[in-house]
């Protein structure tokens, strides 16, 4: 029982630790599912597909939607970073 206990422990520390390409796979495949969920209705405010501005209007209302169901944006949309380089409300902005 004891050889199974850390045997799973082993295997969830491994899965921890991801690769820089992993974490950007991870990072893309969230952006895209961000553009097929908020890209027709930036498109419908005006905003050319695929345009800085219609990406920015994508991270806007995924960042308004999260704050409204969770109380805080997953991601700092207009912040500088803080004091110890987090980005938000973490720390003085300057």
């Amino acid at each position: 029982m004891r050889k199974l206990i850390m045997a799973g422990l082993g295997a969830l520390l491994l899965t921890g630790c991801t690769t820089p390409q992993q974490r950007a796979a991870t990072m893309q495949a969230e952006m895209n599912e961000m553009m097929v969920i908020y890209g027709p209705a930036c498109a419908r405010l005006g905003y050319v597909s695929n345009s800085d501005q219609w990406r920015d209007c994508v991270l806007q209302l995924s960042a308004k939607e999260d704050a409204q169901r969770w109380g805080h944006p997953s991601y700092s949309v207009g912040y500088g970073r803080g004091r110890w380089g987090f980005g938000g409300m973490w720390g003085p902005h300057w």
